[in-house]
């Protein structure tokens, strides 16, 4: 192939997902300020081994306001001092409660069972399942409360602003928002109900019971490892409307510890997402041609300025700042690594290294160990 058509493939690559993360962009926004005469709500926070993270998460949740809340917190079999800590916030504030879950069934990922039983043991009729590593800050369950109702909703889903450390944090963590809406057309996920538009984040699902209930909830994605894909897939599948929201500045997450934490928290639930075997191979060439071979292009021109000659020079300066464009934006709207963005194809290749190994894991039949259970990726 000539070096003149790899430069446009590489442009269109670039350029499309650019001006789709600008559009999103526009969709994509923070829950609105909240109502008034907003229903309760159930707030579940499945829990094993989070001692480190736990008291944390009680007060982002019990700092709620304009909002009547309970706190209901699954200790799910943890070693450390977890139930302790939520046993003590439990005898402070009647809003709290800790229950213990039974054992993990065959056939179960971990949070899919906790988040099932937490929902039986629910007392009002809006669901908000947060996880153990995420603080919320006062108006962020009430506005995505009033999110939900004024978009006719049964479930919408938030985005909390991602803490990044280790390497491989800052490296891969912000690239949920790249592809999120560099992929994703907002306009289908908010104007039909097909299940190929649904789309959020585990970490922060809100949920009418009775949409829950209907669509059979986490009983019926029970071996999932990737429930902020899988739960909104599942209600769309049986007629609710789902939506999203940007949590940034309204939620926090400091999602993993390590670099090797984070290697192997994202491979747990690749083949759910970009690593399905229906899905890694045209992610593969959108990603590498659009996100690296534009930078491939130029150095091989600057090499040999004969090649960046008359329009073609152009395109591959147009293909590299588009690819760069949408992590430049979200340094300001997401609050992520000047560096991270400088690298990003680096941090696409580390990706794409990521989705074939676990697909070739789960080909394999390997299982993996989370949080000490084993299970098979995806």
């Amino acid at each position: 192939m000539s070096f003149a058509a790899l430069v446009t493939i590489a442009f269109w690559c670039a350029v499309i997902p650019a001006v789709l993360f600008c559009w999103n962009l526009a969709l994509f926004r923070r829950p609105p300020r909240p109502a008034t005469h907003l229903p309760s709500v159930s707030v579940l926070i499945p829990a094993r081994d989070e001692e480190m993270n736990i008291a944390a998460a009680l007060d982002g949740a019990l700092s709620a306001q304009g909002i009547d809340i309970e706190v209901v917190v699954l200790d799910d079999g943890s070693t450390d001092r977890t139930p302790q800590i939520v046993a003590g916030y439990a005898a402070r504030d009647s809003r709290v409660r800790l229950e213990h879950g039974p054992a993990l069934p065959d056939g179960w990922a971990g949070k899919a069972h906790a988040a099932h039983v937490l929902s039986g043991r629910a007392r009002h009729s809006l669901f908000c399942f947060v996880d153990a590593d995420v603080r919320l800050t006062p108006g962020a369950v009430a506005r995505m409360t009033t999110l939900l109702i004024r978009r006719k909703a049964a479930l919408v889903s938030g985005f909390p602003q991602q803490e990044t450390v280790t390497i491989l944090e800052w490296l891969l963590l912000p690239l949920i928002q790249f592809l999120l809406l560099g992929f994703l057309p907002i306009v289908g996920l908010r104007h039909t109900r097909l299940p190929g538009f649904g789309a959020g984040c585990g970490q922060f699902l809100l949920v009418r019971r009775d949409a829950y209930e209907t669509s059979g909830g986490y009983a019926a994605i029970r071996s999932t490892m990737h429930d902020g894909l899988t739960l909104p897939t599942l209600l769309r599948g049986h007629g609710f409307a789902t939506d999203i929201a940007d949590l940034t500045g309204l939620a926090f997450c400091r999602m993993y510890r390590s670099s090797a934490a984070t290697w192997s928290g994202l491979m747990k639930n690749a083949t759910e997402g970009l690593a399905a075997p229906g899905r890694i191979l045209p992610f593969t060439f959108l990603l590498v041609a659009g996100q690296v071979l534009p930078w491939m292009l130029l150095i091989t021109g600057l090499l040999d300025l004969s090649l960046l000659t008359g329009r073609t020079g152009g395109q591959v300066v147009a293909a590299c700042v588009a690819s760069l464009l949408p992590r430049i934006i979200a340094i300001f709207r997401f609050r992520q690594s000047v560096v991270s963005a400088v690298v990003h194809p680096v941090a696409i290749v580390l990706l794409l290294c990521l989705q074939w190994c676990a697909l070739i894991r789960k080909l394999r039949g390997v299982r993996v160990t989370w949080k000490e259970r084993a299970f098979r990726v995806g």
